[in-house]
């Protein structure tokens, strides 16, 4: 499996080393720009600075500002026991040391994202929504999914590609705007050009500002090429730890036939998510312009997997439905010996209907923002908030007072952040 990591890092450092390229050409040329005599070389110094400080910042704190941003909270398995199950057992089958963090994001759309910058320090969100839509089969695929992301490195590798292409969109965007709002621009290039120098410096600047233009498209296009490739790898190992790449398969066509619209996702995020975030339900993106694949192709691919579901059953449904020979699984991978069966499906085989979802969906939402739940003798379920500071509540059916339990789940979710009870 390390031989599969490592030949899957050496290809997508080729693109990263592209990006940084373009990083070193855009700093020399805005430097070339502003100082004639030597500006290019402190120009490479500023950009690479930038990214140097933006790197550093997402390495010890990215983690905690995506999960942050995307109002992600840590629970206990007191809030979804069926959840921690699946977690550590495809922990277990990705020989992870560590037990990944889980977190829930209080929504509806379902999706799911991993983050961590080590193994040792990882974690799994999912939606509410996606946990009251999914069977047992389907949950364990799009964690296996993601559980793949963290063991094959794919979150190192996509922050610092990250970091550099909005390294390389800030230093544009601050570049072209200063050029055309700054007042004094026209009498600059005209003091130039009267010069023996003004006609290369005219060539600069028009060069400097047609590459700040392409520099972010390119480096976006780069940056989608990466994501994309990581998204099938995933798939191919998710289907790999379960050995049942049915669930990975009906779990996303689950998730793309619903409203996918997260609040809490951004450009920044969508990459992350298993599902494009950001795609409305029905709407096509082109496969230059999307960070993920087509997931009714990832669906046709895992569904085509006959004979087992190992890498090289993977590459061989992805060139049938591809209609090419492009390999997407290094030859480590390939040359695996012992063939992986697909099991059957697990007993658990049918998710709840609209009404028990919903109910599940509300309840869920509830427990996660730490509502108490109790249950009156007259059979009503009272929801209390956790604003809630009175002892006893009264029920609204009967008139019976109930006292107000100790809530445990927020108190095992406030000691696991190191907060006091």
């Amino acid at each position: 499996m390390w031989e599969l990591i490592q030949a899957n890092r050496r290809k997508s450092m080729l693109l990263f080393i592209a990006m940084g390229i373009a990083l070193v050409l855009l700093g020399y040329l805005i430097g070339s720009y502003f100082i004639p005599n030597g500006g290019g070389f402190f120009g490479i110094i500023a950009a690479l600075f930038i990214w140097f400080i933006l790197s550093l910042v997402s390495y010890y704190s990215g983690s905690s500002i995506l999960l942050s941003i995307s109002n992600a909270k840590e629970v206990t398995p007191e809030v979804h026991q069926q959840l921690f199950n699946i977690v550590d057992e495809m922990r277990i089958a990705a020989n992870l040391p560590k037990m990944p963090k889980v977190y829930i994001i209080n929504e509806e759309a379902p999706n799911a994202f991993a983050t961590g910058i080590k193994p040792e320090n990882s974690a799994i969100t999912v939606t509410a929504g996606l946990l009251s839509k999914l069977n047992r089969d389907e949950l364990q695929g799009v964690v296996a999914h993601e559980m793949s992301h963290i063991v094959n490195r794919d979150i190192l590798l996509m922050t610092f590609a990250g970091i550099m292409l909005g390294s390389i969109v800030l230093i544009s965007e601050v570049f072209l705007r200063g050029l055309w709002s700054s007042s004094g621009s026209s009498d600059r290039y005209r003091s130039r050009s009267s010069s023996d120098s003004g006609q290369g410096q005219m060539i600069i600047m028009v060069i400097a500002i047609v590459f700040a233009i392409l520099a972010p498209i390119l480096a976006q296009l780069l940056y989608f090429a990466i994501s994309r490739r990581r998204e099938y790898l995933a798939d191919a190992n998710g289907a790999r730890l379960t050995r049942y790449p049915e669930g990975l398969a009906s779990a996303l066509e689950k998730i793309s036939s619903t409203n996918l619209d997260l609040r809490s996702a951004n450009k920044v995020t969508a990459p992350m998510y298993i599902v494009n975030p950001l795609k409305k339900k029905g709407m096509k993106l082109s496969d230059l312009t999307s960070t993920h694949p087509p997931t009714s192709e990832r669906i046709r691919i895992l569904r085509s997997m006959a004979g087992g579901a190992g890498f090289i059953n993977y590459q061989q449904a992805f060139n049938m439905v591809k209609g090419n020979k492009s390999q997407i699984i290094p030859n480590s991978g390939l040359g695996e010996s012992a063939p992986v069966e697909i099991r059957n499906a697990s007993e658990a085989k049918e998710a709840p209907g609209k009404i028990s979802e919903k109910r599940t969906l509300g309840d869920l939402m509830m427990t996660v923002s730490n509502f108490s739940f109790i249950v009156c003798a007259c059979g009503l379920k009272i929801k209390v908030p956790p604003q809630y500071k009175e002892a006893s509540i009264t029920c609204p059916r009967c008139g019976r007072k109930n006292d107000i339990p100790y809530n445990e789940i927020a108190a095992a979710t406030a000691l696991a952040k190191g907060m006091k009870v």
